[in-house]
C-alpha cells in the first residue's frame, strides 16, 4: 500500500515510517546502524567547520582583502604581529605600505614614516592575503590616541628620568635652605614667593609627565623580547649633533653586517650630558638621534621600515658620572643597536 504523507507502519517489532509513495519499514538493527552513520556525519561537519573557523581566525586566503585591527606585538622589520581578538595576526610591510593617521573629520589623511610601528600600538591593517596566509597590508593606521603618544614620543615632549630627580632635588634644597635662613626669607619675601612658584611649577610638571615617562620605558622595555646581534656608540662634542668621521665608520660597518640579518631591527636611542637646560638637552638628543638616523637610511641603505622610532632620553640612564669632563663626554651619545626578534634567533 503506498500514500502521499507520512505515516506508521503496523505490524512491525518497531514502528517504520514511509512516504512519497513508497513503503520501508525497519527493524532495531536498522536503526542503530542509521543512527551509527548519521553520528559520524555529523562528527565530519563538525571537523570541517572547526578546521573553517580556525582558517578564517588566524589567516587570510590568499589574494583574499583582509582588514585587521589589534595591537602590535613584536616587529621583525619586515612584518609585525598583531595581536587580535581572534589570535596573532602577521602583517607584510613592504615599499608600497602607507603608514597613515587620520586628519579631521574627513577622508583626510596624513602620511606617517614607518618608524613609529613600535610595540604596543593599536593599529589597522588593510590589504590582501598571500600564499602564507598573512596580510601583506597597502595601509597601516594609527586611532587618536595612539597618534597622539607616537607623536608625543617623537617631538622629544617625553621628559626625563634624571630631569625629574634634578627638579625632585631642587625642591628639597629649597626646603632645607627655607629652614635653614627663615631671617633671611622673611627680609626677602618677594624672593621667597619666586622661589615658591619655581618650586610649584616643578612640581607640577613632575606630575604631569610621570605617565609619559612610563610610556617611553615600556616602550623600550618591548624589545626585551629581542636578541642584541651588534651594540655601539656614537659620542658628540659639546651641543652639537654631528657624526664623527670615526662614528661614520662605525654606523657603516653595522648597516652592512644587519642587511644580511633575517628579521632585524635598529633602535636608536639620544642622550646628554647634564650641561645646560632640561629642554635643551631633550631636543638635543633627539637632534642626536635623528642625525644617526639619517646616516643609517642615507649612507648606510637601511630601509626605513628597519628602525624603530628614535628615544630622546635626555640625560636619564648616564654612562658615566656628570661631575668630570670624560664622563659628560662620554654621557653625550646615541646608542645603536641591531635587534632580532627570540623566536627568529632561535631558527
Amino acid at each position: 500500500m503506498a500514500v502521499g504523507v507520512l505515516g506508521p507502519v503496523q505490524g512491525h517489532k518497531r514502528a517504520g515510517w514511509f512516504c512519497s509513495g513508497e513503503s520501508r519499514t525497519t527493524d532495531g538493527k536498522d536503526e542503530q546502524l542509521i543512527m551509527m552513520r548519521t553520528s559520524k556525519s555529523m562528527m565530519v561537519c563538525s571537523a570541517v567547520q572547526c578546521c573553517l573557523l580556525v582558517g578564517l581566525a588566524f589567516g587570510v586566503s590568499n589574494g583574499e582583502k583582509a582588514k585587521v585591527k589589534g595591537v602590535i606585538a613584536t616587529r621583525t622589520g619586515e612584518t609585525v604581529v598583531l595581536a587580535t581578538d581572534a589570535g596573532n595576526v602577521t602583517v607584510v610591510l613592504n615599499d608600497d605600505t602607507k603608514v597613515q593617521q587620520p586628519k579631521g573629520l574627513g577622508m583626510r589623511k596624513k602620511q606617517m614614516s614607518v618608524t613609529v610601528l613600535v610595540p604596543g600600538l593599536r593599529v589597522t591593517a588593510e590589504g590582501v592575503g598571500d600564499a602564507q596566509s598573512r596580510v601583506v597590508a597597502k595601509s597601516i593606521t594609527f586611532d587618536a590616541d595612539d597618534l597622539q603618544m607616537a607623536e608625543a614620543i617623537q617631538a622629544g615632549l617625553t621628559p626625563t628620568k634624571q630631569a625629574v630627580q634634578t627638579n625632585t632635588g631642587n625642591i628639597a634644597a629649597n626646603k632645607q635652605a627655607t629652614q635653614a635662613n627663615q631671617q633671611a626669607i622673611q627680609a626677602n619675601s618677594a624672593d621667597i614667593s619666586a622661589n615658591q612658584a619655581a618650586t610649584s611649577a616643578n612640581q607640577q610638571a613632575i606630575s604631569a609627565n610621570q605617565q609619559q615617562i612610563q610610556e617611553t620605558t615600556k616602550r623600550f622595555s618591548e624589545l626585551s623580547e629581542y636578541d642584541t646581534k651588534a651594540d655601539i656608540s656614537v659620542n658628540f662634542a659639546v651641543g652639537k649633533s654631528t657624526i664623527s668621521a670615526s662614528d661614520k665608520a662605525a654606523l657603516s660597518k653595522l648597516a652592512h653586517d644587519a642587511v644580511g640579518t633575517t628579521g632585524y631591527i635598529i633602535s636608536v636611542k639620544g642622550f646628554a650630558d647634564s650641561s645646560g637646560a632640561a629642554a635643551m638637552n631633550q631636543q638635543l638628543s633627539m637632534d642626536r638621534a635623528q642625525a644617526v638616523i639619517a646616516y643609517l637610511i642615507q649612507d648606510g641603505n637601511v630601509p626605513v621600515r628597519h628602525i624603530v622610532a628614535p628615544g630622546a632620553m635626555g640625560t636619564a640612564d648616564p654612562a658615566a658620572p656628570n661631575e668630570t669632563a670624560a664622563g659628560r663626554a662620554e654621557n653625550r651619545r646615541v646608542e645603536v643597536k641591531v635587534l632580532v626578534n627570540k623566536g627568529l634567533a632561535g631558527q
